[in-house]
Formats: C-alpha cells, structure tokens, sequence
C-alpha cells in the first residue's frame, strides 16, 4: 500500500474535520457494530463494556478526529500514540488487526457519508488509515520487543495463579498473581497496569480489563486491587465481580505484561502529591511505595489525599497509617462522604484542596491525580488555577480517555 499521501489527500482529510464533529461518534458507533458483526472473534479482544457505554465509540471518534486535524504532521500526536501503544500491547493488539479495522473504518465512512464519499475521498482515507496504521504497529512493535527484553518479560496472555485473595475493604479485594510457570515476573514503573483475561458465562466471550497494579515492583507477584460493582450486571462490572464473588485461590487467569504511561517520575527530588477518588488510589499506592523505597524519597515532602464515601469502603487504611507512622515526610488527608468526627488528617465531605490548600500547593512538586473524570477536571483545574504548571500535574482516568487538559 503507498501511504505517502499528496497534498490534495490531506486537504480532503482535512475537510471532513467538521463532518467528524458532528458525526464522529455515530461513524465509530456503525463502525464497531459492522466490524463485530463481520469479525465476531474481535469480540474476545475488545472491551465489551466500553461499546455499551459508548466510551470506546467516543475514544475513537475523538483519535479519528485529532488525526484528521494533525494530517499534515502527525508526529505531534506521537504522545497520544505512545498510550494508546501501551493499551494495545497490553491486550495483545498486531499489525494483522490493523488490517481488519482499516478495512471496516473505510466501509463505515462510504456508508455513513453516502454520496459524499466519493472514490477520491475514500481512497484519500485509505491512504491515511495506512499512514496511521504504519505509525501505530511500528511504535507498538518496539514496545513489544521492550517487553521481552526484560529479565521474565513476554508478550501476549501467560496463566498465573491467584495465590492470595485478600479483602482490603467491604468494597476492595487485593489479588496476588504469581506465574503458573515458577518463573520471573519483569519489574514495571510504579502506577502501570496489566490486563487480566477471563471467560464470561453470560456473554460467552473471553474478556480483557486492565487493572492498576497496587504495589511497588518486587520480582515475585503482581498485586491488583479491584472493587465491586455492586448490582451491575453491565460487562464493565461483570469481570470485576467474576473476581470478587467466583474466582478462588488456586485459579488460574492470564495476564499480559506492565504497561502503561501514567507513572511515578522516579527521576526528581520534587515533593509528590497523591490525589484520588475510590479505587483511584491503586497505581497511586503503588507510586507511594515506590517514592518510599527509592533513594530521593526518604526525605521529601509526600502528601496522600483521598476520598471515598467512609471508613468501611476505604481500603488500605491500615498500611497508610503504618506509612506515615514510619515516615515522617508523609502526610495524609483523608475525606468522608459520611463521618462522624473530624480531625487534623480526616475531613468530611468530597475532596476540597481548598480546605488543605497549604499541604498541597507547593513551588516544586509533581501531581498525581486518578479517579473518574470528573474528579481530575476539578483537581487539575484548581491546581492550574494556583499557579501549579500543567507539566507537573499528571493523571489517569477509568476506561478509554475523553479528558484532553493538556
């Protein structure tokens, strides 16, 4: 295929920009369904409770959308490329998919432009779609062969077996995976996840989910830290509560290697805030230890905030307060929807920075915020508003990424 594309190419691409705001999501929406329908093996790779969420659909639109905007130099969207790199690797994603989903994104883009995708247009697509795909195995191929570079590193699925399951809270449930093969596990940067694969009954499918691993690297086991979806009976919750309610000690599951780009910068003496919503907290416990345990950490100022409704759903406690007994430069604020009587580290209500407001806004610090979306936007707002650089403030959101702050 000849994916240089003329200057004529990218202007048509370019062109459909306004068609792809009003449009984006219902073209991915009819892409998905028609991919699916002609290639239902898909179905095992793909999130199935991101399509009934329409997160998946809306993600796509929004790359499609930023690709058409940049066409004419696409290497400013190479950070974008790099994480959603690491989430292809981790589900196992090749050059070959690639194929199969250009294939179906131009049939889309015929079908739901009608007349107006003319041979022209559709052959400009084509060429771009070639242009992406290259980009984006090329850079996911050299991910792939980072993997296996490291010492126990591999690529793919690989069985490991639950050898704890540990309840953290009445909501969060810890899981100790060890390989089922006795051999290494490859070390990974404090605040990646791993994808965990398992059959599903109800959909009849093998399903991925990605999961933040809860604690600092260690050469034996990973450690996942997942909460109930109580009543859910959407395929988002339905892997998590397979784990919670099914899944014992002894079993077996498959794991795809570390990735992610949501990671501690282990490289400054900066101060280091920790900021998150619920479940958030877990790439976050993960960056804790590892500040801790390196060199720079022992003595620069650490501050842990987090929210969740009470004390009975608040997992990790106990290790916080071993924490900051142990370490002086660690301070905690806890909020509480519900509670009962406030001190000098637990508040009650939702997170107000405001309320905390000199523990957290330092000159020379780094941020790091995790939770659903709308907790990042208030966070990282109120910290851009107090004079906090967007280069020090990173964050990560639940599920495919619709924030873009930076």
């Amino acid at each position: 295929m000849n994916n240089n594309m003329t200057t004529e190419q990218k202007q048509m691409v370019k062109a459909t920009v306004p068609v792809l705001k009003e449009h984006g999501v219902l073209l991915t929406t009819h892409f998905y369904k028609r991919m699916f329908e002609h290639n239902p093996e898909l179905k095992h790779v793909f999130n199935m409770g991101n399509q009934q969420n329409s997160k998946q659909q809306t993600a796509l639109a929004h790359a499609v959308l930023a690709y058409a905007e940049h066409i004419e130099d696409p290497s400013v969207l190479l950070p974008v490329v790099n994480n959603i790199g690491h989430k292809h690797t981790s589900l196992d994603i090749r050059p070959e998919h690639y194929a199969i989903v250009g294939r179906h994104l131009i049939a889309s883009i015929g079908e739901v432009l009608g007349d107006a995708a003319t041979p022209e247009l559709i052959d400009a697509w084509t060429t771009a779609y070639g242009q992406l795909a290259d980009l984006m195995s090329g850079h996911e191929k050299g991910l792939y062969q980072l993997q296996v570079e490291k010492e126990g590193g591999w690529t793919g699925w690989r069985p490991f077996v639950i050898r704890n399951k540990v309840e953290e809270s009445s909501e969060i449930t810890s899981f100790y995976l060890y390989p089922a093969d006795g051999g290494a596990v490859p070390d990974y940067k404090p605040g990646q996840y791993i994808s965990l694969r398992l059959f599903l009954p109800e959909l009849n499918l093998l399903q991925p989910r990605q999961y933040s691993i809860s604690c600092a690297p260690n050469g034996e086991f990973y450690r996942i830290s997942v909460k109930r979806e109580t009543g859910s009976t959407h395929p988002d919750g339905m892997i998590s509560n397979r784990l919670h309610n099914f899944v014992k000690e002894g079993d077996i599951v498959d794991l795809s290697a570390p990735a992610g780009v949501f990671i501690l910068n282990e490289k400054t003496s900066a101060a280091k805030v920790f900021i998150s919503g619920g479940v958030g907290q877990t790439p976050l416990m993960a960056m804790l230890e590892g500040a801790l345990s390196s060199s720079e950490g022992q003595g620069r100022p650490i501050t842990w905030v987090h929210g969740c409704r009470n004390e009975a759903v608040h997992a990790f406690k106990d290790r916080l307060a071993e924490i900051t007994h142990m370490y002086a430069n660690v301070n905690r604020h806890i909020f509480y929807d519900d509670l009962e009587q406030e001190n000098e580290a637990t508040h009650r209500g939702w997170v107000e920075l405001e309320r905390i407001k000199t523990q957290v806004i330092h000159e020379d610090a780094d941020y790091y915020i995790c939770g659903p979306a709308p907790f990042i936007a208030k966070h990282y707002n109120y910290l851009v508003e107090n004079g906090i650089p967007k280069t020090a403030i990173h964050f990560e959101e639940f599920g495919p990424a619709s924030l873009n702050m930076n």
